[in-house]
């Protein structure tokens, strides 16, 4: 099932995507969910036309716990070794924006490039998971484009800067429910061009081992997500640009690029 979160007339409601067209087309419909659907749910039967509402962030985190280094040629590119354990950090929830939504090219930076990951989505809280259990806190999948600040990632060593600004975490444009994310194509296209193209199954660390590394050290809530690391291919994003993450099996994530007012 694809879940979306939207605002329609004021009010924001998640709702289930159904049809078969993509963003824009015309031919999707969301049926209302009653509560949230991280726990036990029922549609409503309230439908309302994609087309007539405004797609949010499929996801409020508390926290966004990204993965760098998890593509061995993605280390490569940027003249980095394949680390011996996950390297994780933060992105802030005002870094978090939907589809369609501007990335806002920050003014402290001249190099701004765009990372394609998937995203993973907690369903519930858990703490050292093992895992066995891992599938059973997940709930479900999205696109996810890691933006960064390569310059003053370079300069400044510590990466809260370059890859925690505002409109650095582009979420959606849903979450996908019921995916196998082991062997998926992940592309990106800067105005309609293909930039990056990988597979999840080229992973470092898979999944699982993120989310037990993860909860060995912190609590992670619904809604939390797992930035899961770019394939090779990383490159830079200008004002201007319209920058697509497509993930097999998910959808596609589509921001411009404007200048920070």
């Amino acid at each position: 099932m694809r879940i979306a979160r939207f605002s329609i007339d004021g009010n924001v409601a998640f709702g289930a995507v159904e049809g078969d067209g993509t963003v824009g087309s015309g031919d999707l419909v969301l049926d209302i969910i009653k509560g949230i659907p991280y726990a036990d749910f029922e549609l409503s039967g309230t439908k309302v036309p994609l087309s007539k509402v405004r797609l949010l962030p499929p996801v409020l985190p508390n926290k966004v716990v990204a993965i760098g280094r998890n593509y061995a040629e993605h280390a490569a590119e940027l003249g980095n070794e394949v680390p011996d354990v996950p390297v994780a950090f933060f992105k802030p929830t005002t870094s978090v924006i939907g589809s369609g939504d501007a990335i806002e090219y920050p003014s402290f930076s001249n190099e701004v490039h765009y990372e394609a990951e998937l995203a993973v989505v907690i369903g519930r809280m858990c703490r050292e998971v093992p895992r066995e259990r891992v599938k059973d806190v997940i709930f479900g999948y999205t696109c996810a484009n890691d933006v960064t600040a390569r310059d003053a990632q370079r300069r400044e060593k510590q990466w809260a800067r370059a890859k925690g600004f505002d409109t650095s975490c582009p979420l959606g444009p849903w979450v996908e429910t019921d995916l196998d994310p082991s062997d998926l194509a992940i592309q990106t296209t800067v105005n309609g061009e293909q930039r990056q193209l990988g597979r999840t199954s080229e992973m470092i660390r898979s999944i699982e081992d993120l989310v037990v590394h993860i909860t060995e050290a912190m609590t992670l809530l619904p809604g939390d997500v797992i930035l899961t690391g770019t394939p090779a291919g990383v490159g830079p994003l200008h004002v201007g640009d319209e920058v697509a993450v497509t993930i097999e099996g998910i959808g596609t994530l589509t921001n411009k690029v404007i200048k920070r007012g």
